[in-house]
């Protein structure tokens, strides 16, 4: 989490020169181009320009140029410039490296990710000996200020210096990101210093001056956080892309370490899947499967391997159902006939629900092959192809939607109660902890996401159980087949209701895995597609 918000290291707020300039400089344009005399506007930022004659303090000749204010001339801007290279420069060896600048701005109060920091040090380093010297440092905080500037310029809309929270509410709409006015508060407070809920251009600067966003979509993502995880299951209701993102084709490159990233999840812990899908079947009150019983019968009878039974297929529906379902879900959307880009919770359940029942109903025959192929005894079937090809003949072609109707209607308490707990904890978060900053973070995103989808397992799990059953009906010798119905009753009867929660326990125990592996694979992905932080 960012917090810089509300405490700015002294330090760090006065490396800028803070004079103001006369009613003669008012107009002048931030970038330094023509005059803007359309109306009110506000100081320019005091430039420091590099005079070689004027040096702080007893240097020779060989020293850096000093910068002084072009405004009121204050040698002391240079003085403040060396000190914060020096408290950054952590190992004084004159230059600024990426651990350096952790360790420093720690130190002022200023947390940033590591691949923030590296785009800071890329951005300044001119030389690419891979640090600033103080030159670059000096040159990169100039630059930056610049930049910062006129998008501060482009948010301040009423042209009066200041940015509230109408404005910043219209510069994500014009993003395609709607949030209401409670959260357009919440980020005014991030950033507002003296308690005025507006952000004048000083608190502006401050806030971003160390981060490397310096353009109006990537400080709105800065803001607006969010996470693709998985767990393993295809109930999710799709992620959010704004009109930006599509336009820059980030939306698919986002897909793309999403879905890279479940997969490498799910194949890590396939073995636990595969168990529960066991016990979801063969567990009774007359066949009592353990965690570790369940995992020894496997190696027993198929050898290591076996405990990836059923994870090919698994990874191999992640591309066509992720597909399906983005693509129906922004036709719903449209459908629904709302102008917003992102959706309420109400809409964003009822466009999920329907486009996750879409995707499912395309892909159904995948699932019942994977469980069937986790199912299978050794020798079984050779492949695939040879496991579709046999039900196909045995059972004929309805086999490939067995346990279609509760997997549909497992959907609905999914989906409902995986968004509801987490918009509820989020901003539960929000209004208790965060004073520093809007953006809770992405550890408590992750740890709210978890807990919304084990929420969502819970609620759905029956239904999940009884699907399994349905799927697996025809591999078990002298079975009857059941309807769904029939299917509940009967577990119902001769389990109680603890056994439609079979296996459950190992399905829990995937999912803090699940999602820390497809976490650190989806942020190392996202660097190597070019992906900007959402």
């Amino acid at each position: 989490m960012h917090k810089q918000g509300s405490f700015v290291s002294p330090l760090l707020s006065g490396v800028f020169c803070q004079c103001q300039a006369d009613e003669a400089h008012r107009g002048s344009d931030p970038g330094g181009g023509v005059e803007d005399t359309g109306g009110p506007s506000f100081p320019s930022p005091p430039r420091a320009w590099p005079l070689s004659g004027v040096n702080t303090g007893s240097c020779d000749d060989s020293c850096e140029p000093s910068y002084l204010c072009e405004l009121c001339g204050g040698p002391e801007q240079d003085h403040r410039l060396k000190v914060l290279f020096q408290v950054l420069d952590v190992n004084g060896d004159g230059g600024i490296c990426v651990n350096d600048l952790s360790i420093g701005l720690k130190k002022l109060g200023v947390h940033r990710t590591e691949l923030e920091l590296m785009k800071i040090v890329k951005a300044g380093d001119k030389d690419l000996d891979g640090q600033l010297d103080f030159e670059e440092f000096v040159h990169y905080l100039r630059d930056h200020e610049k930049k910062l500037r006129l998008v501060f310029k482009s948010l301040d809309t009423k042209n009066d210096g200041r940015i509230d929270k109408q404005e910043i509410m219209q510069s994500l709409r014009d993003l395609g990101v709607n949030i209401s006015e409670q959260q357009a508060e919440k980020i005014l407070k991030s950033m507002d210093k003296n308690g005025t809920m507006t952000i004048d251009w000083n608190e502006w600067r401050d806030y971003h001056l160390l981060h490397p966003a310096d353009n109006i979509p990537e400080i709105i993502l800065h803001w607006k956080h969010s996470t693709i995880f998985d767990v393993g299951e295809s109930l999710m209701v799709p992620d959010e892309f704004t009109a930006e993102e599509k336009k820059t084709g980030m939306w698919w490159r986002h897909l793309v370490a999403g879905g890279a990233a479940g997969a490498v999840s799910r194949t890590c812990t396939a073995p636990l899947d595969r168990l529960k899908v066991l016990m979801q079947v063969h567990a009774s009150r007359t066949n009592s499967m353990c965690i570790a019983g369940g995992f020894t019968h496997m190696i027993r009878e198929g050898g290591m391997w076996s405990l990836w039974r059923g994870n090919g297929m698994n990874v191999i529906k992640i591309a066509p159902e992720s597909a399906i379902k983005f693509m129906a879900y922004e036709q719903i959307k449209r459908l629904i006939g709302s102008n917003q880009e992102t959706l309420g919770i109400l809409e964003r359940f009822v466009a999920g629900s329907l486009a996750g029942a879409i995707a499912q109903s395309s892909i159904y025959p995948m699932e019942v092959l994977k469980t069937r192929l986790a199912l299978r005894k050794t020798g079984q079937f050779s492949g695939i192809a040879d496991c579709a090809k046999h039900i196909f003949r045995k059972e004929g072609m309805a086999a490939f939607y067995k346990g279609y109707i509760p997997n549909l209607i497992g959907i609905i308490p999914y989906a409902g109660i995986d968004l509801a707990v987490y918009e509820t904890l989020k901003n539960s978060w929000l209004q208790r902890y965060a004073t520093d900053s809007a953006d809770p973070g992405v550890f408590v995103l992750l740890a709210c996401g978890t807990t919304s989808s084990t929420c969502g397992q819970l609620a759905s799990y029956p239904l999940a159980l009884v699907r399994t059953r349905m799927q697996a009906q025809a591999t078990i010798e002298g079975g009857p087949q059941m309807t769904m119905s029939g299917l509940f009753k009967h577990i119902v009867k001769t389990e109680g209701a603890f056994g439609l929660y079979r296996g459950l326990a190992p399905n829990f125990m995937k999912v803090i895995p699940a999602v820390s592996i497809s976490y650190v694979v989806y942020e190392n992905l996202k660097m190597s597609l070019g992906v900007v932080s959402r």
